[in-house]
């Protein structure tokens, strides 16, 4: 549905493109870029045909605008003339009709939920839809029915009560200084990374990554605590504990009044995404167009982003709020580099290239420091069991698609055991286009389990090296196991072409599906 154009579309990286198969970007006319979509939307041109008239759209007002040239859809409940978008839509007409005259938010949701939409289309507004008026909870009945923060059985969404007592649940305990919140999960996989806490204003957010799932603590507190808190998981028993410093010392009678979706178990996919807003406090060069930024989160955000998975950072340009998909990676390669030591749990590094042509990437590019960038919560599909009791880990990387590579490496070589070899081939055009070629080779001559070869295909004449595109030839001599049947895995991440190709030629050497990860960069 409607996308943000980017280098690649679906966004780099991101889930949307993996679920749609590595869907390509249609070509736009002349003149029917992003930019010029927002230069028209900044016209003061009538976008809906309602001369800024808003409507109530019934269904059966809806079914009548499925055409092109009148082209009407509608997300989660607001309804949208998306006929003057047709021709600016990356992802070309067709894909715009296929929720023409109908409710079009499991097809947004399935392709990218991520894009800004409320921005990108707020002059093409018609309305909401008609609907029949929602019976709301009295809230104030109901947190008299709390005790100690559990709400009891038969007020847990339909979701949790069809889990049966596998529910997860909520308590809080308080002393004259402290408040702890404690969410029991029933899981034996909960870690830091599984828990995302946000304290914005009296609004309490924590969200609880179980499976597919996410569990969401959302309340107004009653009293107001101090910025900084902490966060501990007990992970033989699943229980996450978050403790809240008092402003002053007394004694709460309740914890605070339900928000939206307080107390409820959401699948992932159902959720939209949640900002909150970095500091950027240093960016330098590693490439002649590739910098690494260092952002620093609020001291009341607990969010630390699990190995492989990717964030959305948000700017607004021009008025409109651009997002874009990027993997966080770590501030180096070997701790010594780091300087100064910065705790891993407040700060989140990105590496990224900047494109002069672009939107997004000039204006991340011309930040101060100091200046904000609004960064979500984290997605994605990998999972660190795949390391569990592996022995070869081989790692194809073209241009940026190194990034989620870092971490991988970093957890290798640091946390399993069972590790026998790590093997890096990294594509790259020039000699200058490598990315932290010199930690590279320090960490291989620090650490004999790992092999890093650059492979260029367009290097000057005095390189020695491997050179060339990813080829059957390469992955042949590359990949190589260290026993015959030893646990492997490979990771791939580039550019479209290199990540399907890549895939293609695994699978023509017989690296079964549970062998073969693709990010897409």
């Amino acid at each position: 549905m409607l996308n943000v154009p980017s280098q690649s579309f679906p966004a780099p990286r991101s889930q949307q493109r993996v679920a749609s198969g590595g869907r390509s970007k249609v070509p736009l006319k002349q003149g029917r870029s992003l930019m010029d979509w927002i230069r028209l939307t900044k016209s003061g041109k009538d976008l809906t045909g309602l001369k800024g008239r808003l409507i109530e759209v019934t269904e059966e007002e809806l079914k009548k605008h499925n055409k092109k040239d009148d082209c009407w859809i509608c997300i989660r409940g607001f309804v949208y003339n998306v006929s003057p978008y047709m021709e600016y839509h990356p992802g070309g007409e067709d894909e715009l009709m296929r929720a023409a005259g109908s409710d079009g938010t499991e097809l947004f949701d399935q392709v990218h939920r991520w894009v800004n939409y409320e921005s990108m289309l707020k002059e093409c507004l018609v309305g909401r839809m008609a609907i029949k008026p929602a019976v709301l909870k009295d809230y104030r009945e109901e947190e008299k029915k709390v005790l100690n923060g559990m709400l009891p059985k038969s007020q847990v969404t339909d979701t949790l009560a069809k889990e049966g007592p596998s529910y997860p649940s909520y308590d809080w305990f308080q002393t004259n200084s402290l408040v702890t919140i404690a969410i029991y999960t029933k899981q034996k996989d909960i870690n830091l990374d599984s828990i995302i806490v946000d304290h914005q204003d009296d609004s309490f957010r924590a969200e609880t990554i179980i499976k597919d799932c996410l569990y969401l603590i959302h309340i107004g507190l009653s009293h107001e605590v101090q910025e900084d808190f902490s966060v501990r998981v007990v992970d033989s028993v699943g229980k996450i504990e978050i403790v809240l410093k008092k402003k002053e010392n007394t004694s709460w009678d309740f914890l605070g009044h339900p928000l939206e979706n307080h107390n409820s178990l959401i699948p992932r996919k159902d959720t939209g995404l949640y900002y909150r807003k970095c500091q950027l406090i240093s960016k330098e060069n590693v490439t002649h167009d590739t910098r690494l930024f260092c952002l620093m989160l609020p001291p009341s955000t607990h969010l630390q982003v699990p190995i492989g998975q990717h964030v959305y950072l948000k700017l607004p340009i021009t008025g409109t709020e651009i997002v874009k998909p990027y993997t966080p990676v770590s501030g180096s390669l070997l701790s010594e580099f780091k300087e100064p030591v910065l705790p891993n749990n407040k700060y989140i590094y990105f590496l990224i290239k900047i494109y002069h042509t672009g939107l997004f990437t000039p204006e991340l590019d011309r930040l101060q420091i100091g200046d904000f960038v609004s960064v979500s919560s984290p997605e994605g599909n990998f999972k660190i069991s795949k390391f569990q009791e592996l022995e070869d880990l081989f790692l194809l990387a073209a241009g940026t698609g190194f990034t989620p590579m870092v971490k991988i490496l970093n957890y290798a070589l640091t946390d399993i055991p069972s590790l026998r070899k790590v093997k890096l081939m990294f594509f790259n055009k020039t000699e200058d286009d490598i990315i932290w070629r010199s930690q590279l080779e320090k960490l291989a001559f620090k650490d004999k389990r790992l092999d890093v070869e650059f492979v260029l295909s367009a290097p000057i004449s005095e390189w020695n090296g491997k050179q060339g595109h990813i080829s059957p030839a390469l992955l042949s001599e590359f990949l190589k196991r260290n026993l015959d049947k030893s646990k492997v895995l490979v990771c791939i991440c580039g550019p479209v072409p290199f990540t399907e190709q890549g895939v293609r030629l695994l699978q023509d050497l017989n690296f079964s599906k549970n062998e073969i990860h693709s990010f897409t960069a």
